[in-house]
């Protein structure tokens, strides 16, 4: 966003349809009779240009539609933001702090442009000349950081797995800490063994990459300490229990936990939270050779915890494990795992809401009161006792896939916590991928659940 002070910023009034007649009887008589003749509703994410003197802009109304369509969506202003025609813009109005700032946040989102294997003749619509002024009360650098956060996340997501393999996200990770003054360390391939995480090594093992652990530290030694877990499977077959094309189709995402981990922390570093950061990513192919792992193998995992793989598909809760057990050996004051992990988390909630898995009731309450004052939505599932007989194989300690299909999303958070110590944790099955273009989130990757735990940090450890 932009220094606010400029006298030839173009105001943006959003608008709503309820209030749009009195709104016009605040304008001149020619500006209400272009509205009038334009046919403007006021209807969500529409917008409409106001001409002013000289041929310019001379102000922009953005529609917000009735109280009951406002209810359905949010970045109301990102959808005009999408599409602004260069300038420099304002806003204007009454707005409570809250509106305020997710409208300032709106714009910055729905700038978001992903056009690395585009040419530059086919770059975007508003171009990047459009600007908002940072309305007065907000701090525009926060706002900034927190966007470019979700734009890393992005970044990565809608990357493509012949661009984002292990040794990319690697590399981004590293590009991260040495932007922020972190430290990385990583574990690759046999030597995975030697350092006691045999599932990444087993997960991973079948791939022409090496699997690895990422890890990154930022932050002095003697602050709270916060973990950060992101799935990284940066393709997923299925292994030998190969996935259907239709259903391979999106698997470049599913390293969107490790994407949406290395975006959070890239807030945390940036705003400089008084926390003691460690970020821990598996990174894997789930591929097809050899190699791979079998169903019916049974592995131990770093807790010494034997698992029964009845499903190679279901790889992302072993690679998560070891990084869990890992991360829970220093017994942090917040671990928070970030996953694509399963599809009943999508079909009980869809993609909009993750699904949060905690069993620290205060915990819970701040994310869920977070997750509303920052506009990141999430809902809360029970890590339901008496499932945990089906994680419990006869073979083995535990059951990677569950027979059956009964609540999915529940048996795999069950199985996580086996690993997740005994200190506050949350685990949240995120879908991070918008399936259709929406205010402020074009198709593509998504950052989901990072804003809101971002508060819940700020407020545990900054204002502490």
């Amino acid at each position: 966003m932009a220094e606010t002070g400029q006298a030839d910023a173009i105001p943006i009034h959003l608008v709503g349809a309820e209030g749009l007649e009195e709104f016009l009887a605040t304008l001149r008589s020619d500006e209400a009779a272009w509205v009038r003749a334009n046919g403007f509703r006021a209807a969500p994410a529409s917008h409409l240009a106001i001409p002013g003197r000289e041929g310019r802009i001379g102000r922009v109304l953005v529609g917000l539609g009735k109280a009951a369509e406002r209810a359905r969506e949010r970045f109301h202003l990102g959808a005009f933001a999408a599409k602004a025609p260069p300038g420099r813009y304002r806003l204007e109005g009454e707005l409570a702090p809250a509106e305020l700032e997710e409208a300032a946040l709106g714009w910055m989102l729905g700038r978001y442009r992903f056009d690395r294997y585009k040419g530059s003749d086919a770059r975007g619509e508003g171009g990047a000349e459009a600007e908002l002024e940072t309305p007065e009360g907000l701090d525009g650098a926060r706002l900034a950081t927190i966007a470019e956060g979700v734009f890393i996340a992005r970044d990565l997501i809608n990357t493509p797995a012949n661009d984002m393999g292990p040794e990319a996200l690697e590399a981004a990770a590293r590009r991260l800490a040495e932007r922020h003054d972190a430290k990385v360390e990583t574990t690759v391939g046999e030597a995975l063994l030697g350092a006691n995480l045999p599932l990444i090594h087993t997960v991973g093992r079948a791939a022409a990459e090496a699997p690895r652990l990422i890890d990154l530290r930022w932050g002095a030694e003697d602050a709270p300490r916060v973990t950060l877990v992101g799935k990284g499977v940066c393709f997923d077959t299925g292994g030998l229990d190969l996935k259907p094309a239709s259903a391979m189709a999106l698997m470049k995402k599913d390293m969107g936990g490790a994407a949406t981990a290395l975006g959070l922390a890239h807030m945390i570093m940036g705003l400089g939270l008084p926390v003691r950061l460690r970020v821990l990513i598996p990174a894997v192919e789930n591929a097809v050779s050899a190699g791979a792992m079998r169903p019916g193998d049974v592995l131990r995992a770093r807790n010494g915890l034997t698992i029964e793989v009845n499903n190679t598909d279901a790889e992302g809760r072993l690679v998560l494990a070891d990084a869990l057990a890992l991360g829970a050996e220093e017994n942090p004051a917040l671990m928070v795992d970030f996953a694509t992990l399963t599809g009943a988390a999508r079909v009980a909630l869809g993609p909009d809401l993750p699904a949060l898995f905690t069993d620290d009731e205060s915990l819970a309450a701040a994310l869920a009161e977070a997750a509303v004052r920052v506009a990141d939505p999430l809902w809360r599932l029970p890590l339901w006792p008496p499932y945990e007989a089906d994680i419990e194989p006869g073979i083995a300690d535990l059951d990677n896939a569950p027979r059956g299909g009964f609540a999915g999303a529940i048996t795999a958070a069950l199985f996580l916590r086996r690993f997740a110590g005994r200190g506050p944790w949350a685990h949240f099955d995120i879908y991070a991928w918008n399936p259709k273009t929406r205010p402020g989130r074009p198709e593509g990757g998504e950052c989901q659940a990072a804003r809101a735990v971002l508060a819940v940090i700020g407020r545990r450890f900054a204002e502490a």
